[in-house]
């Protein structure tokens, strides 16, 4: 089976991969409710409004090591006879959550735009519960492409 650098980063399927993610991650927030959910709403309308495209590009910069990051669960899923990787990522949430955060932890501490990096720490606290809900949507998204 093809890894999933192989699936998602070519250049016929990574624009596709950037516009699901797009349409996830808004799904996502609009989904959410509560003190948390009006932080998370106030950083997402000002990673999205801050310049025009900066929004797609950043995913499509954060993408190969997004992929990298579920490289070792989409192998460990391969090997363990699950049918649904969005279960599996759920079934190891924690840990693929902390993986992912990895990836935006070091794009916000090497990013030189201060907006953004604020907007990201607004909302890094409860990150990782929120990454973990998105799981099962995050593991579907990707299995469409194998």
């Amino acid at each position: 089976m093809a890894t999933l650098q192989e699936m998602l980063l070519t250049p016929n399927v990574e624009p596709q991969v950037v516009a699901d993610t797009q349409a996830l991650v808004q799904s996502e927030v609009d989904g959410k409710g509560g003190l948390s959910g009006t932080a998370m709403k106030a950083a997402y309308k000002v990673v999205t409004a801050f310049a025009p495209g900066y929004y797609a590009e950043t995913l499509r910069s954060m993408l190969p090591d997004m992929v990298n990051a579920l490289e070792p669960y989409w192998a460990d899923f391969l090997s363990s006879g699950s049918a649904d990787f969005g279960d599996y990522l759920a079934k190891n949430g924690d840990a693929v959550s902390e993986s992912l955060l990895g990836v935006t932890d070091n794009m916000a501490e090497i990013s030189g735009r201060a907006a953004i990096v604020k907007a990201y720490q607004m909302v890094r606290g409860g990150a990782s519960k929120n990454i973990t809900a998105a799981l099962p949507a995050l593991g579907t998204m990707v299995q469409k492409y194998a």
